[in-house]
């Protein structure tokens, strides 16, 4: 059974730094694709990172240069490092994996950038 369990969110100011850990079971993300998800108050959940079973990392855009997607794979852990923490990144974070044609997310940290 794949579960996935965020934890790492909270309260900063704008400028602030976060990291986020996402801890699974069931899968190894060391041979998954792993990715980062958020969803604001009133928005639709959108991508924001992504690390393959290579370690290969994209970003969407607008964290491009402040976050970074990485794993421990002893730990069975991802991480998203949030650098510059703007308000207009305020939402739950969602960690996900896709396998056998299933996705998995966990429950969600939030998080919460004060200006």
């Amino acid at each position: 059974q794949v579960q996935l369990v965020e934890s790492g969110g909270g309260l900063v100011q704008a400028g602030g730094s976060l990291r986020l850990s996402c801890a699974a079971s069931g899968i190894m993300v060391s041979l998954n694709a792993m990715g980062w998800y958020r969803q604001a108050p009133g928005k639709q959940r959108e991508w924001v990172a992504k690390i393959t079973s290579v370690s290969s990392t994209l970003y969407a855009d607008s964290v491009k240069g402040r976050f970074a997607i990485s794993r421990d794979n002893a730990k069975n852990t991802v991480y998203l490092q949030m650098n510059s923490l703007k308000p207009e990144d305020t939402a739950v974070y969602y960690c996900k994996v896709s396998r056998n044609g299933k996705e998995y997310w966990g429950r969600g940290t939030l998080v919460t950038v004060s200006s």
